[in-house]
């Protein structure tokens, strides 16, 4: 996802979205990160024990990793919604369609839902949200939980959105309206 932190060389991988071909090393490689328990509750993080891992197999195994650089047009992420407010212009007017948004480089997951809403690209109804699968797939149906058109929600001006948020309020410190 970009972050050139050390602890995530040399691979700057992001774990919210990844594409993996079933052969013998990733399958090795897989079984390795569910016995690295003790890795990830040392590390409080599965994304550093995976790229520890990766690194480990790449060099041991032969493992091919092959990671996109973060300005691709079809798989963004929060690096493009946080940094490049030409492009995510571009997104929300329907310019460009990627595959899947992966709203990394976001601080926890209500503001992830936040942005969903903002730019346009959320779906779920407030009534099957924070349910577990059991009870939507028991009763709720596909018409109660899943929204045909995107519901769109201001929340902060200075993020991209698919309207103009001009009197949300900002949510960085001097943060300059998206519009």
């Amino acid at each position: 996802d970009g972050n050139h932190a050390l602890f995530y060389a040399p691979y700057s991988a992001n774990t919210g979205f990844y594409y993996v071909r079933n052969n013998e090393r990733t399958r090795h490689f897989f079984n390795s990160l569910l016995l690295a328990g003790d890795l990830i509750l040392s590390t409080k993080s599965h994304q550093n024990a995976l790229i520890a891992l990766l690194s480990e197999h790449a060099s041991m195994y032969g493992l091919q990793v092959k990671i996109w650089e973060r300005n691709l047009e079809e798989f963004p992420g929060g690096y493009s919604f946080h940094r490049k407010r030409d492009f995510m212009k571009k997104l929300v007017q329907g310019k460009l369609r990627p595959y899947i948004f992966h709203m990394s480089w976001t601080l926890n997951k209500q503001n992830k839902l936040k942005y969903y809403e903002q730019m346009g690209e959320w779906y779920l109804k407030d009534q099957c949200r924070n349910h577990a699968v059991s009870d939507i797939l028991g009763g709720m149906t596909y018409e109660n939980c899943c929204a045909v058109e995107p519901i769109v929600n201001c929340h902060y001006r200075d993020k991209p959105s698919k309207i103009p948020c001009k009197d949300s309020p900002p949510i960085d410190k001097n943060g300059r309206s998206f519009w």
